[in-house]
């Protein structure tokens, strides 16, 4: 009798640990690819203006080109992504889908979504 109520405790115990394991990767790597596509959307700077005042100022069409163009490399790792742009900073958001190992076999328990966001500005050498 004890073996058959401590078997499932013991199985939710490493699902908890083994598909919070997953989770926390799921969530620093959303965060990695989240802070990648800002950089480099926030590199794309408008040349013209920065000549003109010297202050760097993004160009809001190609940094947010160049944020989503560099999660698609990504592939089917990602779930979902928003990028957007200002002539200020680059917000960029990844959504990553995690199925978990040992919780799949309780119900209720199905994939979940890990979120991450990251801003990025543009800065010059004297300012970083």
């Amino acid at each position: 009798m004890y073996v058959v109520l401590f078997t499932p405790v013991v199985f939710l115990l490493a699902g908890l640990l083994v598909d919070g394991g997953l989770a926390i990767h799921a969530r620093q790597r959303a965060a990695d690819m989240a802070e990648q596509a800002a950089r480099a959307g926030a590199n794309e700077i408008d040349l013209a203006a920065l000549r003109a005042t010297g202050e760097p100022v993004v160009d809001p069409g190609r940094a947010r080109a160049a944020a989503c163009e560099l999660l698609t490399a990504y592939g089917d790792e990602v779930a979902g992504a928003d990028c957007a742009a200002s002539t200020q900073e680059v917000t960029v958001t990844v959504r990553i889908t995690v199925e978990p190992q040992f919780l799949a076999i309780f119900p209720g328990f199905g994939a979940f979504t890990m979120t991450s966001d990251a801003t990025a500005r543009p800065v010059t050498g004297a300012a970083a």
